[in-house]
């Protein structure tokens, strides 16, 4: 029941991710995202081999940590300002962390809370605060890089360029090889979640539940 709840969880949790990226997109001039059928909760819109099936279930199993995996094309240069850039990669994190509150409040005051659900909403809460706490992370291909790039001069996006496509596993090689990065990330991710008022220790919970295999 708690994979059930996770997994089916962290698939519309992804479609809410990329809808929310196409949805202000399309409000700052991007009109192109409808045509594309990313206005629309089909995960077959947003899907990517690798990024939305491979490294996500790798991530999840490994750690827990919840990667979002879509794919979502904007053309940045239809968008009406720079700000507008700014707001379209941080709608996909603030999604998450909207969710993870309205997940909390669930758990608060509903009766799921003692049920077999629980466990379930609780850790896929917790998955959606690590989302927004990696996404933000300001190097590519994270949204906290897709956010300060328009702001950057041209020589300094230059100079990014060409390691971007490695950004990515440098980040998790530090972040699982590096102790004092990897214990500042997760203090952040609790911090987070228990602002947000998602309960850690039910969230413990579905995490073995999930980790069946263990």
């Amino acid at each position: 029941m708690t994979f059930l709840v996770v997994l089916l969880g962290w698939i519309f949790s992804l479609c809410l991710h990329e809808f929310s990226h196409a949805l202000v997109a399309y409000l700052g001039g991007d009109y192109t995202v409808r045509d594309k059928g990313y206005l629309t909760f089909n995960p077959l819109k947003y899907t990517h081999p690798l990024y939305s099936l491979l490294l996500p279930l790798l991530f999840l199993v490994m750690g827990g940590i919840g990667l979002p995996g879509g794919a979502v094309y904007i053309e940045t240069w239809r968008l009406r300002s720079k700000r507008w850039v700014t707001a379209v990669s941080l709608a996909g994190p603030a999604s998450n962390l909207l969710l993870a509150l309205i997940l909390a409040l669930v758990l608060r005051f509903a009766p799921v809370h003692a049920s077999s659900v629980g466990p379930g909403l609780a850790f896929l809460a917790l998955l959606q605060v690590t989302a927004v706490v990696l996404n933000l992370i300001p190097v590519p291909p994270f949204d906290g890089y897709g956010a300060l790039e328009p702001h950057l001069s041209e020589v300094i996006r230059a100079q990014i360029e060409p390691v971007r496509g490695a950004m990515t596993w440098i980040v998790f090689l530090v972040l699982w090889y590096v102790p004092i990065v990897s214990d500042l990330f997760w203090w952040l991710i609790f911090l987070v979640a228990d602002l947000v008022g998602v309960p850690l220790e039910l969230a413990a919970l579905g995490y073995e539940g999930f980790s069946f295999w263990r």
